[in-house]
């Protein structure tokens, strides 16, 4: 976000509230144009970060070529149609080819892509490029599972609907012992936390 024009942003928040009728001088609301600046500063920030920056950043060599898999990554985003949040999960595998990347980096890689205006389709491919193109593995997975509330607070109002979109690369299409471990890991029970 450019932080050169925040005042701008809050006067076109504030705008926006007195078109809903609102009293922008009223004490509740006082603070708010400057609260949402903040929000979607947070909220967008992926927008200035590099995700070949992030996963060349932990790169190790490897003689481990089974299949690496992390599930269950949390991720909040904001649909680019209405600016409504996508709540979600996302589960990223690949096989490695000589590489794997530490793991710390594919949530923050989901983050960076999550942090941007988005659809959900767009960031699965998002993903699964991303991992395609830096770390070279034999092949990608990647499922995203989430709830938009585009669909739940307006529109249809139907209150827990997932989406679920997945992007698969290399060995993931053309293994199916694969892809079927993958889908079977991912839809197993989640453990109990250690």
């Amino acid at each position: 976000m450019d932080l050169s024009r925040k005042d701008e942003f809050m006067q076109a928040f504030r705008t926006m509230l007195e078109i809903m009728g609102e009293d922008v001088n009223r004490e509740g609301l006082l603070k708010t144009p400057e609260r949402v600046f903040k929000a979607y500063e947070f909220m967008t920030s992926g927008y200035d970060k590099d995700p070949a920056e992030v996963l060349n950043d932990a790169l190790f060599n490897t003689s481990n070529s089974e299949m690496v898999l992390i599930r269950d990554i949390e991720f909040y985003s904001l649909c680019e149609h209405h600016i409504l949040p996508i709540i979600g999960k996302a589960h990223v595998a690949y096989i490695p080819n000589k590489k794997v990347v530490g793991l710390s980096k594919i949530p923050r890689m989901v983050n960076i892509f999550a942090r941007r205006l988005q659809i959900q389709e767009q960031m699965t491919e998002q993903i699964a490029n991303a991992i395609q193109s830096v770390i070279k593995p034999f092949g990608v997975g990647v499922v995203l599972q989430a709830r938009h509330m585009c669909i739940e607070m307006r529109g249809v109002e139907k209150i827990n609907s997932t989406t679920t979109t997945s992007a698969l690369r290399g060995s993931f299409i053309t293994n199916p012992d694969t892809r079927k471990e993958f889908f079977s890991l991912i839809n197993s029970p989640r453990e109990p936390r250690f």
